[in-house]
């Protein structure tokens, strides 16, 4: 999505107030991505959203496309610069590790997406992509309210083995894997499980490869 007339800006206060409403779901989110989320480490949050994530990750920097989303986001402490994922503001090689929640689902083109991210990581940097597997009990729960009037029509969501694939073509390489929500409702705090199959929420870990000419 880019920087006009993005649904997202309508829908902002929705978006942040599902972190309330459904506070174990996002705790259990929260806890499979802190498993791959190195620390002392310069990060970035690609679709940062209001800041939900990076806040409590201790995640400094967000590209946040949505401009009321990116306005809370800074309430929250984080520095967000408004842009999209297909076009990172940013010179190559900055960041030690960038995050992407449930983002992939929304971009306009997944595989300029990854480039990006490969781009302005430094050598041996990590991704970390949470994404809502499309065999998941969430992601098709969402594609069932897909309408012109919500976000979800734009949607297009991933399988795991599908992001993994498209991951290798930037030129990513190692990959960990964690999930989450095997009860998408669930009444307590999931804690992660590794792999990946039986959660609707997974969490990706992948390297960019190191030059050894450099």
């Amino acid at each position: 999505m880019n920087t006009e007339n993005n649904l997202f800006d309508k829908t902002a206060l929705e978006y942040d107030e599902w972190f309330e409403e459904h506070k174990n779901a996002y705790q259990s989110e929260l806890l499979a991505v802190k498993q791959f989320v190195p620390t002392g480490k310069i990060g970035l949050e690609v679709g940062v959203g209001t800041g939900r994530f990076a806040a409590e990750l201790g995640i400094q920097k967000g590209v946040e496309p949505a401009r009321n989303m990116a306005v809370m986001a800074r309430a929250r402490g984080i520095d967000v610069i408004e842009g999209v994922a297909e076009n990172l503001p940013y010179s190559n090689e900055q960041f030690d590790f960038v995050l992407m929640v449930a983002v992939d689902c929304f971009v306009d083109d997944i595989d300029k997406s990854y480039s990006e991210v490969y781009r302005v990581l430094k050598q041996g940097g990590l991704i970390i992509v949470g994404i809502l597997d499309k065999n998941g009990t969430v992601a098709k729960r969402y594609e069932a309210k897909k309408a012109p009037s919500n976000v979800y029509w734009y949607s297009h969501f991933h399988t795991t083995k599908e992001t993994v694939i498209l991951l290798k073509k930037a030129g990513f390489i190692d990959f960990e894997f964690c999930q989450t929500l095997m009860d998408p409702d669930p009444l307590d705090i999931e804690q992660p499980v590794t792999g990946y199959g039986k959660g609707s929420f997974v969490v990706i870990k992948a390297v960019k490869i190191i030059d050894q000419k450099k």
